[in-house]
């Protein structure tokens, strides 16, 4: 098993009242589900402003090559960029939150 050593002002910094009476594992876990749950949300933004911009879904944006129908301007080009990293980022920090909150996910690992 992997030990960790913090900084006293670290540990000082995870005796915060909302983290109070958790072991560290536990404080970290609090940490990474709040910045999960902070790009989520981040992420489900872009791919709604994307969706409503241009009337339809990533996969029917892809599908049905707007970028070329378009002219591969550099907006609808910048645009399919950060929409396609806002729809993997999505379905990658989905699977992060349902692995921290799977208990035999320590078991798989070890």
């Amino acid at each position: 098993m992997e030990t960790a050593a913090l900084k006293e002002s670290t540990r000082r910094l995870l005796e915060e009242p909302f983290l109070e009476g958790k072991d560290l594992d536990a404080k970290v876990r609090v940490l990474l589900k709040s910045e999960y749950l902070r790009r989520l949300g981040r992420y489900r933004h872009t791919d709604r402003l994307m969706a409503g911009k241009y009337g339809m879904e990533f996969d029917d944006f892809i599908t049905g090559h707007v970028i070329e129908q378009k002219g591969f301007t550099w907006d609808v080009e910048s645009d399919a960029m950060a929409w396609e990293t806002a729809v993997g980022g999505i379905q990658t920090l989905e699977r992060k939150l349902r692995e921290l909150h799977d208990p035999s996910a320590d078991r798989l690992q070890g």
